[in-house]
């Protein structure tokens, strides 16, 4: 009992000192900040999608040239850890014909998929991985993106010019409502390091595929709760 009325107090006294912080006069606003940095790496999901007759037709198909990309990127020397299957599907295919309902609906054969989703270290090598694996049979591909190894820097760099700006945007409502900018109560953040870059199968048929990797966005937002000081 002694516990439980203890518990019930302390309860009481977090409940205030919530309450109080919620009741404090104050001014929130956004900071917000990009900086681009140029990307040293690559994620792509490739992968190969064969139709046949029977099941274990297809499935046999599509792993055949699952096995001749995964043999092209050792040939190009990408790592075995950088190379992952991230998709498997075998799935009957119907006769479109029978889907009006004026015949049965009948199985005309199947269709297997793999997918691989692949890191790509060395962008020298982009294109032409991409060319590669085209040739070998590829021929399911679900984005490419680009990304930074170690964006701390992007990062510190970004949050400080996101607080900066949070201040000065406080500092400009402050001045606007004739009140004192006091300290901060609180802050927030949230923050991005990646730019999804999208190709669509058409763009990789033709050889020496065309890559621009362009820069990465690192982007921060922060929210600062502001005090605003009380006059004498």
């Amino acid at each position: 009992m002694q516990i439980l009325k203890m518990a019930v107090i302390i309860w009481g006294v977090l409940a205030t000192v919530v309450q109080a912080q919620e009741t404090i006069p104050g001014i929130t606003v956004n900071g917000e900040s990009v900086v681009s940095q140029a990307p040293d790496m690559a994620t792509l999901s490739l992968g190969v999608s064969e139709r046949a007759p029977t099941a274990s037709e297809a499935m046999a198909n599509t792993s055949e040239k699952v096995r001749g990309i995964l043999a092209k990127l050792d040939t190009l020397q990408v790592a075995g850890l950088d190379r992952q299957t991230s998709g498997l599907y075998l799935r009957p295919v119907y006769d479109e014909r029978s889907r009006d309902g004026s015949t049965s609906v009948q199985v005309v054969g199947y269709e297997a998929g793999n997918t691989v989703r692949v890191t790509v270290r060395d962008l020298t090598k982009l294109g032409l991985l991409l060319d590669a694996v085209v040739a070998e049979g590829a021929n399911d591909f679900n984005g490419l993106q680009f990304g930074i190894r170690d964006n701390s820097q992007s990062l510190l760099e970004a949050r400080k010019n996101a607080v900066d700006d949070a201040i000065a945007k406080a500092t400009q409502l402050a001045s606007a409502a004739g009140v004192k900018l006091g300290d901060v109560i609180s802050m927030s953040e949230s923050s991005q390091g990646y730019r999804p870059m999208e190709m669509r199968v058409s763009q990789m048929k033709s050889m020496d595929t065309p890559i621009e990797t362009g820069e990465v966005d690192v982007r921060v937002q922060v929210t600062v709760h502001f005090a605003i000081e009380q006059g004498e």
